[in-house]
């Protein structure tokens, strides 16, 4: 590997971990962006706040080059419990980084910080815009930030994003053109039917039963609608009805996700849960409403930007260290309304197995800090790369 010097390491360390102590959910970022615009003004930077609340953007300049580009990091924490113990762990109940998002502030904090510092030696001309992004797990804050005026007080000519990315091993990343993390939307299935007496079903419609039956049918609905060629996920991740022990309830409701790269195969899906709806109803004699909300659309990196990406990738880790044919992921990314706005990529970066192997959203989830360094000098040559010195 070929790694940036950075004397302020220990300093880094100590941010990121005091993020990670300090959790803050969607929109509500508020220590977190005023510790980063305060660190941001102290390397010289241009600093704007404001954009989706708690959103800080940092521009840094150099030389006469009109090209521009957008790093960004996203800031919240999960409403989850943590379950770690060492020291920097959360000190708010029910609030936790689960997803690494201390990290990715820190590195690009760290990658501000070292520009400034060696802004006259370093290999860029043009402009550099670092954009801090609050509400990215299920809120939507990227979407937010583009709606405020993002793109219209940066222009920028492309916009980069990363992700930590647990077992894939320290020292790889992961640049790949075209679809990386999938569209998602959430549906809700209300069931109604005719409660009574448990010991008397026959005078009832019973709602559990019927929902028991259209949890198993939409199982069929990946399988045996979308072409095996196509990805797509449908889950059912909650179940609701009931509240005594001898009654059989009126109404039920179930609640999940579908996951889909290409907006065609999230209509076919939808299509498919329409009808075995409505085969539940006719079978079990409920009524059912159904409701789609379409959340993040599907992160697609742009070819040019991804051999941008990779290009820089090399330069820190070797070219055989960057995957370039991984599979998409069926997560999803608010930083694909970015790309909806301007040509960009999305890269993973490898975290190692994690504590005790655990994988992001879980309890006992930490960013590693030994790839800090990393991070920060893929972004540092990722700058060089996209805005080269004439």
């Amino acid at each position: 590997m070929n790694l940036l010097t950075l004397p302020f390491l220990d300093e880094l360390v100590a941010v990121r971990r005091d993020f990670h102590a300090h959790p803050e959910l969607a929109f509500q970022e508020t220590r977190t962006a005023d510790i980063v615009a305060r660190e941001l003004s102290g390397y010289g930077l241009e600093v704007h706040r404001g954009l989706a609340g708690t959103g800080v953007v940092g521009t840094l300049r150099k030389g006469g080059g009109r090209r521009a580009i957008g790093l960004r990091a996203d800031m919240d924490a999960l409403p989850m419990p943590e379950k770690n113990t060492f020291p920097h762990a959360s000190r708010h109940p029910g609030r936790m980084h689960a997803c690494g998002h201390d990290g990715h502030t820190a590195m690009l904090l760290g990658a501000a910080r070292y520009l400034a510092e060696n802004v006259d030696s370093a290999a860029f001309d043009g402009t550099v815009h670092f954009i801090f992004q609050p509400a990215e797990e299920s809120e939507g804050g990227g979407e937010v930030m583009v709606q405020d005026g993002l793109f219209r007080q940066f222009p920028m000519d492309a916009v980069f994003g990363l992700h930590n990315w647990p077992g894939m091993p320290v020292g790889e990343m992961a640049a790949m053109p075209g679809p990386v993390m999938a569209g998602t939307c959430v549906f809700e299935i209300r069931l109604h039917g005719r409660g009574c007496h448990a010991a008397m079903p026959h005078q009832g419609i019973d709602t559990l039963v019927a929902a028991s039956h259209l949890v198993l049918a939409l199982q069929t609905v990946v399988a045996r609608n979308v072409p095996p060629c196509e990805a797509a996920v449908v889950s059912v991740t909650q179940i609701h009805g009931g509240d005594a022990l001898n009654v059989i309830p009126d109404d039920a409701v179930l609640r999940g996700t579908v996951r889909s790269f290409k907006p065609e195969i999230q209509a076919l899906v939808e299509a498919a849960i329409h009808r075995i709806c409505a085969g539940i109803e006719s079978t079990f004699g409920v009524q059912l409403e159904i409701s789609f909300d379409q959340r993040y659309p599907a992160t697609v990196n742009s070819a040019p930007e991804t051999e941008i990406c990779r290009a820089a990738a090399a330069r820190v880790l070797g070219a055989d260290q960057v995957r370039k044919n991984e599979a998409p992921s069926m997560a999803a990314e608010d930083f694909s309304y970015m790309l909806l706005e301007k040509p960009g990529c999305y890269v993973w970066l490898g975290n190692g197995p994690g504590t005790g192997g655990c994988t992001l959203h879980n309890p006992h989830y930490d960013f590693n800090d030994g790839i800090l360094p990393i991070g920060v000098s893929y972004w540092v040559r990722l700058v060089e790369t996209a805005l080269p010195a004439p």
